[in-house]
């Protein structure tokens, strides 16, 4: 591989790591960076920012102590997954003109890095297999028209994992909320159905081809951004504290003309939802908080026919999933708290579909 044509230099890379209470699994990541790193290191320098989101288990300790050549921003807040890269990306240079910078990187080091060529924002819960670094960046470099693309998911027992969709429409949505599995005889179809173009999901097929392929976007997990799309679409939108940023930010590119496409070949394993299993119930809200925000900020893309649909399989879904937990609680299978737990998280939900504008606001 050679550097970017005409330019007489070496492509630059920063991979962000966002990181929240997931220190078990951030030190095997940055381990399999700085390995993969080194499979392009004769063309594509590689810098490396952790951001910790105020993690309570020692996360950003570790980094200093483990990883001294990684450079760390030790917040003393959660500010999200848009909050954390976008505080990142700032100090990369990737603001638009008149934007705040945050302060200087902690702790201590005030060096700001260069402004990369190209930019992964990368989950803890993920490790980069061989040379997937120099691949997806290979991808862009000579694919100029291309915004972000995005690597080929595996389980850690390397099962495939889905990691490009289809912006979700009202099948998508009935999918995921209505509890269908309730529903006698359908059960044994649901693990297709949910597998299938229908959930919005690419074949397995044409990962297996080994052949980058158009997509509308793809998981934050592993994506990595160009430069010059990112100063043209803006940072991620920050109303989103969890869920939905990566699928608003790629319907922004697509609608300023750049491509998102999936690079099969370069391959990522993915510990899927680490950070959020750790509040099973605040996850849910902001999931479906998150999705109501993008169905609001791109109302043109969806008629509002299409828009009423969604809408009320939502609350067909929060109305049966509420019919079920008191079934639950009255069998004896839920306790009190638990119940009010997940009836506070629809209601949560329920509310942010009538102010869709709104985000479910960050903890702190």
């Amino acid at each position: 591989m050679t550097p970017l044509p005409g330019s007489g230099r070496t492509s630059r890379l920063a991979v962000v790591v966002v990181s929240y209470n997931v220190r078990e699994l951030l030190g095997p990541c940055l381990h399999s960076v700085l390995a993969s790193a080194q499979h392009s290191s004769s063309w594509l320098q590689v810098d490396v920012v952790v951001v910790d989101n105020a993690s309570a288990d020692g996360s950003a300790s570790m980094v200093a102590e483990t990883f001294p050549q990684v450079h760390l921003m030790a917040l003393d807040t959660n500010l999200g997954f848009a909050g954390g890269n976008n505080w990142a990306l700032r100090a990369l240079g990737l603001g638009r003109p008149g934007t705040p910078e945050p302060a200087p990187w902690a702790p201590g080091n005030g060096v700001r890095l260069p402004s990369p060529d190209f930019v992964l924002l990368l989950n803890p819960d993920t490790e980069v297999m061989d040379d997937a670094l120099g691949r997806m960046a290979a991808f862009l470099r000579d694919c100029p028209r291309a915004g972000a693309c995005g690597a080929r998911l595996c389980y850690p027992d390397g099962r495939f994992q889905h990691a490009a969709f289809r912006f979700p429409g009202p099948l998508q949505v009935a999918l995921d909320i209505l509890p269908l599995e309730q529903v006698p005889g359908l059960a044994r179809f649901l693990p297709a159905l949910l597998d299938s173009p229908l959930n919005g999901r690419y074949p397995q097929a044409l990962w297996d081809a080994g052949v980058p392929f158009p997509v509308d976007f793809v998981l934050g997990a592993a994506l990595m951004v160009r430069r010059e799309a990112v100063l043209d679409v803006g940072l991620l939108d920050e109303g989103y504290f969890m869920y939905c940023e990566e699928m608003d930010w790629c319907l922004r590119m697509h609608r300023a003309g750049w491509a998102v496409h999936a690079v099969p070949r370069a391959r990522v394993v993915h510990h899927q939802g680490a950070s959020s299993r750790q509040t099973h119930w605040p996850s849910f809200v902001h999931l479906w908080t998150s999705r109501a925000r993008f169905y609001a900020r791109h109302a043109d893309r969806f008629p509002r026919g299409t828009r009423a649909t969604i809408q009320t399989i939502l609350h067909l879904g929060l109305a049966w999933r509420r019919h079920l937990a008191w079934r639950r609680f009255a069998q004896g299978r839920l306790d009190g708290v638990a119940l009010a737990a997940e009836l506070d998280a629809y209601r949560a939900v329920a509310r942010a579909w009538s102010c869709p504008g709104r985000g479910p606001g960050r903890p702190g």
